[in-house]
């Protein structure tokens, strides 16, 4: 992957990647999600991510609403567990619109007190809709069975703090996690890299001085929770999981690899072959590897009548049993990498989707590896690793649950 990397006086890193593409990606990935926010900041995070767009020193919100839509532009954020991405989509000619734009409301955002009141509504609604989907919250809940606060609290918050935090207290989480060292800015498409980068010099300065290094919490020592939950629902949804490898872990390529065969995308996943196409038992049944920068959790997730639920438990148990117990033979292995290499190829041909990888790449490893890097770590993959990594990671002994009915 040919890209160019440079770092600002200030810290922050640039990386430019030249396609012949008539649209430039753009955004900043900054090393802060909902992990980072002390316990009376739940949903802090997330909170700012929406005031962004509320008004900054120059800019009132209809102003950033406009700014890049007037030209057929896209402007939009996502909060996750460990970061903030704020990300546009123009035209190669608009770009220094965009590149103004992100810089002042990443680092000059206002955070106007009458706006928190309609992002409150706004969020609070959210949470509401978020519990109205068992499918959905599943997951929230099954992360804290997995992990302490921080790590394991939901990124939305609660509605009782939600309702206490003020413009201070956001400008506060801003400039105490917002420091440029811990951020990448990444453009990909039809650029100019000087022009690019002395547009960076120019509007991706921040306004305050001084910050600190994220004092994240290594998670605790991990402990077999199994908790069922009475809801009012259709169907009994339930998930199964471990904690897995982290995104440092030399084992990563080889989790992936066993999660894509197990429970992946792809309809010939074990899960989905046997829950699904054999048996009928299923709508959906899939399989999750989320890595971390000092952790990661893998689960299995599916919903059916209650009726059903314990032949499905047991024919999940029992594709984990087989992966422990029987090594994949090197036909069908090379069959599941060559399935996982064009699911990566492919998804790096979803141009936006791959610009954001590129910057949080950067962001974790201070570089982002050729599709022919990936290949090379992914063949060397053995069937006794995965096995041994089965073994690990899928331990009967070692999972947890959680059952909503």
């Amino acid at each position: 992957m040919e890209y160019q990397l440079y770092t600002l006086p200030g810290g922050l890193r640039i990386v430019l990647k030249k396609e012949p593409i008539p649209v430039c990606y753009c955004g900043m990935v900054i090393d802060t999600g909902s992990r980072d926010e002390t316990p009376d900041e739940h949903g802090m995070a997330h909170f700012v991510e929406h005031l962004l767009f509320k008004g900054t020193q120059k800019r009132r919100s209809g102003h950033i609403i406009n700014r890049l839509e007037n030209v057929g532009g896209e402007l939009n954020a996502y909060t996750s567990k460990e970061e903030t991405v704020v990300y546009a989509a123009v035209l190669s000619e608009h770009l220094e619109k965009a590149i103004d734009l992100i810089g002042d409301i990443v680092f000059h955002s206002a955070f106007p007190e009458k706006e928190l009141e309609k992002e409150r509504v706004i969020i609070l609604d959210e949470i509401q809709s978020y519990n109205d989907s068992p499918s959905e919250l599943i997951y929230d809940e099954f992360e804290e069975l997995l992990f302490d606060a921080p790590l394991g609290h939901n990124i939305l918050g609660t509605p009782e703090l939600l309702q206490s935090y003020t413009s201070a207290d956001l400008a506060r989480f801003v400039h105490r996690n917002y420091d440029p060292q811990r951020m990448v800015f990444y453009v990909v498409g039809q650029l100019d890299e000087k022009k690019v980068l002395r547009m960076a010099g120019k509007y991706l300065l921040p306004s305050y001085a001084g910050s600190q290094q994220p004092s994240r919490k290594v998670p605790e020592g991990y402990r077999v929770r199994h908790e069922e939950k009475k809801r009012d629902t259709f169907q009994v949804h339930y998930m199964l999981g471990n904690r897995a490898v982290s995104l440092q872990d030399p084992n990563r390529m080889a989790m992936y690899l066993l999660n894509n065969i197990l429970g992946g995308p792809g309809m010939n996943s074990r899960l989905n072959l046997s829950l699904r196409e054999k048996h009928g038992l299923v709508y959906t049944v899939d399989s999750v590897f989320q890595p971390l920068t000092d952790t990661g959790m893998w689960t299995v997730y599916f919903g059916t009548d209650a009726a059903n639920f314990r032949k499905c438990e047991r024919l999940v148990r029992l594709e984990l049993r087989r992966l422990r117990e029987e090594a994949i033979s090197p036909y069908v292995l090379n069959k599941y990498k060559l399935q996982l290499l064009g699911q990566m190829a492919i998804g790096m041909e979803q141009k936006e989707n791959a610009a954001t990888g590129l910057g949080k790449s950067v962001l974790r490893y201070g570089k982002a590896d050729s599709i022919e890097t990936v290949k090379e770590h992914l063949m060397a993959v053995t069937a006794d690793h995965l096995q041994a990594l089965a073994q690990v990671v899928f331990n009967e002994d070692e999972l947890s649950s959680l059952k909503y009915y």
